[in-house]
């Protein structure tokens, strides 16, 4: 692969341009595989973004030996330092896959694209602080963990590669987390109607953009739960022959049990006030053991329990809506992405909860697949801090300050 470094040269040949190409790499905490977004970024003469429009998208599923290898990664009682570390540098030679199979798809070089943008894969989420040993006295924490390493992706690609995004935002104090708002206000905004932006991948998380609104005035928090419980119930049902519920089509044939989601909507991160984020540390599989044994306990049916985990994650979306935005903001549409917007059953249980005045409809409908605004998302921040600009928004993530995001491998 043709190494691209001498032609990206000093930053100051990179802001000079007023056209970019970047890849946008995306794998999320529902574990379905690498998202790869090709993003056109055009810039006026003063540096301010014209135009963010998608050239081309793919997405390569992890195989069933790579997803038990990160579920275990995820779980305490199962993590071993050896498989992260394997893991570290194996899950980025995915990514240079992914980026090569775009690449031919939208039949170009490597020295067509200024720069890959990859978030890796989570496999631990702390933004809670806890306190570590310090020389003089100990130090407040906050954490995460996205494996994947930017070296191994620019040196099978020969592209420049800039990741771990999160990290910055969480030294200057914030959750690391949502970080895709910054594009959800530039795609999704509207001068004249307030709008949300629900992605539903492993975790929920929304977007909250008031009519007309500045970047100063954006939110964005996670709602809990999306396809995370869902998928993991249909895996110990099935015993790993399905890891997902098929367009709701299991839930479409059971029972909500009604009892159980009232019990689990007490989890204090339901109640809690934003900023906030969650991952599969809470989450996760043994999240997923406790539903099953009081559904179980209920003497429900596989479908019935598939059906109330749905409708868990549905109830928790709405929730939050009602409880942290619209008692200050004024909203007239719900904009469903991720992989739970494929969920039919799920997406009609969000629209039969919505308050009177709010409609559902899927990033789709505006132009952006449903699966690709992650990527998208990444590939304009990765533009961002390449032109020296901050690009987390402290009012969403809690951050002291806002910074310049990412880590670059030239």
């Amino acid at each position: 692969m043709q190494e691209n470094g001498s032609s990206f040269g000093m930053w100051s040949d990179y802001r000079s341009k007023y056209e970019h190409m970047m890849i946008g790499l995306m794998s999320g905490t529902s574990l379905d595989g690498v998202d790869a977004a090709l993003v056109r970024i055009k810039s006026d003469p003063s540096g301010k973004l014209t135009e963010v429009s998608l050239v081309d998208y793919v997405c390569v599923p992890y195989s069933d030996e790579l997803r038990k290898e990160v579920i275990a990664l995820c779980s305490t009682e199962h993590a071993r330092i050896d498989k992260l570390v394997c893991a570290h540098f194996g899950i980025s030679e995915w990514y240079a896959y992914t980026v090569k199979r775009l690449l031919q798809s939208a039949k170009l070089n490597s020295s067509d694209i200024d720069a890959v943008c990859m978030h890796g894969q989570t496999v631990w989420h702390a933004p809670e602080t806890k306190m570590f040993p310090g020389p003089e006295s100990d130090f407040a924490v906050k954490s995460t963990l996205q494996i994947g390493e930017v070296s191994v992706v620019h040196e099978r690609t020969g592209i420049p590669v800039i990741g771990n995004f999160r990290s910055r935002d969480m030294a200057a104090g914030g959750e690391g987390a949502p970080l895709t708002p910054y594009l959800d206000a530039l795609l999704f905004g509207s001068p004249h109607e307030g709008r949300v932006v629900q992605n539903i991948g492993g975790i929920g998380n929304v977007t909250v953009i008031p009519a007309g609104a500045e970047r100063e005035r954006i939110s964005a928090f996670d709602t809990g739960p999306g396809n995370m419980v869902i998928d993991a119930v249909v895996r110990a049902e099935t015993n790993g022959r399905q890891h997902y519920d098929p367009n709701g089509s299991i839930a479409a044939e059971g029972n909500v049990n009604q009892e159980l989601i009232a019990l689990y909507m007490q989890d204090p991160y339901f109640s809690r006030k934003p900023p906030k984020s969650t991952g599969r540390e809470f989450y996760g599989a043994a999240f997923a053991q406790r539903f099953i044994e009081e559904a179980n306990r209920r003497s429900l049916s596989f479908s019935d329990t598939v059906a109330t985990a749905t409708a868990l994650t549905a109830e928790s979306i709405v929730r939050a809506i009602e409880d942290f935005v619209l008692p200050d903001t004024p909203v007239a549409k719900l904009l469903a992405c991720g992989g739970g917007s494929s969920n039919m059953t799920l997406m009609d249980m969000i629209r039969k909860r919505l308050p009177q005045g709010v409609s559902l409809h899927r990033t789709l409908e505006f132009g952006i697949p449903d699966n690709a605004r992650e990527a998208i998302a990444f590939a304009v921040l990765g533009h961002e801090s390449l032109m020296g600009r901050p690009s987390n928004l402290p009012a969403v993530t809690g951050a002291g300050r806002s910074a310049i995001l990412g880590t670059m491998s030239l």
